[in-house]
């Protein structure tokens, strides 16, 4: 079977599984494909000239941005809430993906005034770091980064007990992080995070297309993330769409292949977690299936887990109605400093 047959048959498939939009993008791109083999449009942005002063994707100079360097040499844009006094804790947040660590302002804020250090950066392809826009080679480079950020901020605060916030994709990574090394944090909170996939749309038959696709079309744009859903607050919707350190383009076959694989390394965790961890997720959430929450909950083994359902909750609960939003506030903070030591511990000087 020749690559135009091959292609023929996806575009088959698709049409029957998908919307007319997705067809009439995937029609588009294997004309261009085909007819004048040019590939698409990168959004990574220009790569430096050699010696050249690193900048953003935006085009602030990263002498002038806190930032840390990953493995791979990509700079990643950082942001800390230290507390005036000596802190009582590190806390790591990770955001989901499209988005950047900017809107946790209000749980970081909130985190700081009770004495606790918070700490985040952008993913790599998010916000001011660098690397192609919502695109990753494997998940697991976003584990090693927030693995890399965390062991910097601990050997600069030594004996600190070390938690993890994540939200959504944000979420999945939290779980893979304290896995890897389920010894060395004292509990995650997730706020409607990403555990599985929708088992109604991701059928073994779409699953097996969206393979083939990953495989001849990886760069094929799928959608972009409908930010209706992100809020019922019509006001954080409309930020949403504003914020240009957000990612509105569409998500491309290759990162939804790692977004799946992330969840089915999650399913085989599961059964091993025993380090404390806070659910928050809403009901009426169609970004992140509620599910796979229930899922977590009920099937992993730790002696300190729970579960908060808000009823009606759309995806982004810390940024839902501003009552939902304050709940949220209010049970991450809790849940966090209840599981603080009453003596804070000695740093090393």
């Amino acid at each position: 079977m020749n690559a135009v047959t091959a292609t023929c048959l996806v575009v088959a498939g698709f049409s029957y599984l998908y919307s007319s939009d997705l067809l009439s993008a995937l029609r588009v791109y294997v004309a261009g494909r085909l007819f004048d083999g040019s590939p698409p449009e990168s959004t990574s942005g220009p790569m430096p000239e050699p010696g050249a002063q690193r900048r953003s994707p935006q085009g602030v100079p990263y002498a002038d941005l806190q930032h840390i360097v990953n493995a791979d040499g990509l700079h990643l844009f950082c942001r800390y809430w230290e507390p005036k006094g000596p802190p009582r804790a590190l806390v790591y947040v990770a955001h989901g993906a499209g988005e950047h660590c900017g809107p946790y302002n209000d749980i970081a804020q909130k985190l700081k005034e009770l004495s606790l250090l918070v700490f985040a950066h952008d993913h790599v392809g998010h916000g001011q770091s660098e690397g192609d826009r919502m695109n990753i080679k494997d998940f697991q480079v976003y584990i090693r980064d927030s693995l890399q950020h965390i062991d910097q901020m601990k050997a600069r605060h030594p004996n600190l007990p070390v938690f993890i916030v994540g939200h959504s994709m944000g979420g999945a990574i939290s779980i893979l992080t304290a896995c890897e090394r389920p010894g060395d944090f004292a509990g995650v909170a997730l706020i409607a995070p990403m555990v599985q996939m929708n088992p109604d749309s991701a059928t073994p038959f779409k699953v097996f297309l969206a393979k083939v696709l990953n495989h001849m079309l990886p760069s094929l744009s799928l959608g972009s993330i409908e930010s209706k859903w992100v809020s019922r607050d019509k006001k954080q919707v409309e930020a949403y769409d504003a914020d240009e350190l957000n990612f509105h383009g569409g998500m491309r076959v290759s990162f939804g292949m790692q977004l799946m694989g992330a969840a089915a390394r999650i399913e085989q965790q599961i059964p091993s977690i025993t380090w404390p961890f806070l659910l928050l997720h809403g009901d009426a959430d169609k970004l992140c299936d509620i599910r796979g929450s229930k899922m977590m909950f009920d099937m992993a083994p730790s002696a300190d887990k729970k579960l908060k359902v808000y009823e009606g909750g759309y995806h982004a609960l810390h940024h839902d109605l501003p009552e939902v939003a304050e709940s949220v506030l209010k049970e991450v903070t809790s849940w966090i400093t209840e599981r603080l030591p009453a003596t804070p511990p000695q740093q090393s000087s």
